[in-house]
């Protein structure tokens, strides 16, 4: 077992000799210096579990070196030896910010006992620091090996050293915070505070004051000063989510604390500076909010250095199901039901959903059905109402169960309007891809808008560089049972239209045969 360090500090060379014997004889290794000059530069150097200093030096006040201790070694807890033992020089050590103090003459039992219980101490604080970085890696962890998310991950890993401007881009529900985090724990910030806003939450009148802080008296019942967000994030990294709703006219006082790197807390005449990383989240196109003028470009350019894009869960494939697994488990065991697992037709539901509300709607979804789970498996019966009746965009082209079986007409509905879907709901594209003509992309289009009696339709904006007049598309259109050729890429789409078994229509059209 590694032995105790002792750092002692006296401008006597026999008390330090005293205190090296007493100390060595319980097992303690220790170094000695005679001036605070000497033993600040070997703190700075070495490691010490204990700093043991006399309060009255020539060179340097104990308590000057106890704050000077604590600024290189925050975890170093020190014990001040004074021949006063009144209440203001508690006082003062306690201020310093001293673990303890003892008096001379000093007794060689008591003085063991301190300093064991000082590196106690230390040690506590530190298993302590390892469990939360333990628990907030946990909760940061990122689940699904996607290739998407491989490419998350790996910009994560790239960046978190850096001390760029990080913007975070997704749907609602991907979970931006949760890739914010996972920045800040792979920062060298990881040890400061992670501090979030969201800026679409707090009331507009608020929000400055929120960020920079303000003075006692800056306005109606400001009656003490309040610290703000940017300087609570010293050491760390601020999180500002929802930027895009960040209201116009605070955007240039934003824009000018991260051009200065200070802030000018409301009704107060000081900038003062602070030391945190800015990592930013919309679920909105700042590019078009730019063009628009709801937001500033320059203010753009500085959060957006390195850009993350946070994929929807219906691109993700099989991270689904990691999800609905790692969110069962959770969930399962925070209500005695330890055993609890998924069943293979409920995880097809699970598959075939379009998740609109991404991994929030999953995790929604898999807490109720652990709710309402009554034996070892979660059953479709136990998924809401909405995934249970729910139709997927994709198809069945090989049934195992008799009324998963649909006609011919309505698997080429089905097909042509996922061909559409993927392609960006881009009419001329969905046509070359599955070999029609663009008219007759337009007249079946039309014609399942009009089956739909115009639920399920698209939008009546034509597409980019079509003519207003041109048919309305069927882009979201009802989504259509689950299928194994169903694909997220249009090239993919295209590849099945040429497999055998394929029967063309009088316009053209293909669609698969049921095998």
């Amino acid at each position: 077992m590694k032995k105790t360090e002792v750092l002692v500090i006296d401008d006597e060379r026999d008390t330090c000799e005293l205190l090296e014997m007493a100390l060595a004889r319980q097992g303690m290794q220790v170094t000695t210096c005679t001036t605070a000059a000497d033993a600040l530069e070997k703190i700075a150097s070495r490691d010490f579990d204990v700093v043991l200093s006399d309060l009255s030096m020539p060179d340097m006040s104990g308590l000057e070196v106890c704050e000077r201790v604590i600024a290189l070694r925050p975890d170093v807890p020190v014990v001040l030896i004074t021949g006063h033992g009144s209440l203001e020089t508690a006082m003062g050590a306690i201020r310093a910010g001293a673990y303890d103090f003892v008096t001379k003459p000093i007794e060689s039992k008591t003085l063991g006992v301190v300093v064991s219980r000082a590196v106690q101490h230390r040690r506590l604080r530190e298993q302590i620091k390892m469990l939360r970085a333990a628990q907030e890696a946990n909760q940061t962890i990122i689940v699904g090996g996607s290739p998407a998310m491989r490419k998350v991950a790996d910009l994560i890993e790239r960046v978190g050293d850096s001390d760029a401007s990080v913007l975070i881009h997704g749907e609602t529900g991907t979970g931006k915070e949760l890739v914010a985090r996972a920045v800040h724990n792979k920062s060298k910030r990881r040890e400061g505070p992670f501090v979030a806003i969201n800026c679409a939450a707090v009331p507009h009148s608020l929000l400055e004051s929120e960020l920079f802080g303000h003075a006692r008296g800056a306005f109606t019942d400001a009656k003490a000063t309040r610290v703000g967000l940017f300087q609570q994030a010293n050491g760390g990294t601020l999180f500002l989510d929802e930027i895009g709703e960040l209201p116009i006219d605070v955007q240039p006082k934003l824009l000018r604390a991260l051009q200065e790197r200070k802030v000018r807390p409301v009704g107060d005449n000081r900038e003062i500076p602070y030391d945190a990383r800015i990592v930013a989240a919309t679920n909105r196109d700042l590019e078009n909010e730019v063009r628009e003028k709801r937001f500033r470009e320059d203010l753009y350019y500085r959060i957006n250095v390195v850009k993350l894009e946070v994929p929807p869960l219906r691109t993700r494939g099989s991270d689904t199901l990691h999800l609905a697994h790692h969110f069962l488990k959770q969930f399962a065991e925070r209500s005695g039901k330890p055993t609890l697992e998924l069943s293979e037709r409920a995880a097809e539901r699970l598959m075939a959903y379009e998740w609109p509300g991404n991994v929030r709607e999953l995790e929604n979804c898999i807490e109720h059905a652990v709710a309402l789970a009554r034996f070892d498996q979660v059953t479709v019966e136990d998924l809401p109402e909405k995934l249970r009746g729910y139709l997927a965009g994709s198809f069945v082209a090989t049934a195992n169960d008799p009324t998963e079986i649909v006609t011919m007409e309505e698997l080429e509905k089905r097909y042509l309007l996922r061909v559409f879907k993927l392609v960006g709901n881009n009419k001329s594209r969905a046509a070359e891809v599955l070999g029609i003509d663009r008219r007759t992309m337009y007249r079946k289009l039309e014609r399942y808008a009009a089956l739909e009696g115009g639920e399920g339709a698209a939008a009546s904006a034509p597409e980019a560089g079509e003519h207003p007049s041109q048919p309305p598309s069927a882009g979201a259109a009802s989504s259509p049972p689950s299928s194994s050729v169903s694909s997220s890429d249009p090239a993919a789409v295209s590849a099945t239209t040429e497999e055998p078994g394929e029967a063309t229509d009088n316009n053209g059209a293909s669609a698969v045969h049921p095998s």
